[in-house]
């Protein structure tokens, strides 16, 4: 069973925010520009589930470009030594720490899953019977990123047919 959590806008901005300010751009030269565009291209994502007291997905989507900036930034190296390994590794862990910290908002029984990664559009990773209910999508230093909250409504479907 699933119960209604709220995690707004402004909770996954802030979250969204340290992890900038931790891994991506500690020094504050390149902030995520907010676009408000639900819509805006990805080439990757990566996402983790949440089971439990609250059912659904974190997902990071970007383009491939700006994974590949992320991973050189979290890792402290030039982006064109960054391969595909440390590019996964990174899009994992830049889920993981939002998927974390939006478990640690929500009622106790909620389990964070292992990082999916998949290096393809976005529209490769859809989510059967989900609904996004937050979202933060902006630009970074030309190229687009977003992370959103989706939650599944499975439970909700089963208890009807039930």
């Amino acid at each position: 069973m699933s119960v209604e959590v709220e995690v707004n806008e402004n909770d996954l901005a802030e979250m969204v925010e340290q992890v900038w300010e931790s891994y991506l751009d500690p020094e504050g030269i390149n902030p995520l520009i907010p676009t408000y565009d639900e819509n805006q291209p990805s080439e990757v994502h990566s996402s983790v589930s949440i089971t439990g007291s609250w059912t659904g997905h974190i997902v990071y989507a970007s383009s491939t470009e700006a994974a590949r900036r992320a991973a050189a930034a979290f890792l402290a190296m030039e982006a064109e030594e960054v391969s595909q390994e440390d590019l996964t590794d990174v899009l994992g862990e830049l889920a993981n720490i939002v998927g974390g910290n939006v478990k640690a908002m929500l009622p106790p029984g909620a389990f964070l899953s292992l990082p999916q990664v998949v290096l393809a559009p976005e529209s490769s990773a859809r989510f059967p019977n989900t609904t996004r209910i937050s979202g933060v999508y902006g630009i970074w230093d030309g190229e687009p990123v977003s992370i959103s909250m989706w939650h599944s409504s499975s439970d909700n479907n089963q208890e009807e047919g039930a």
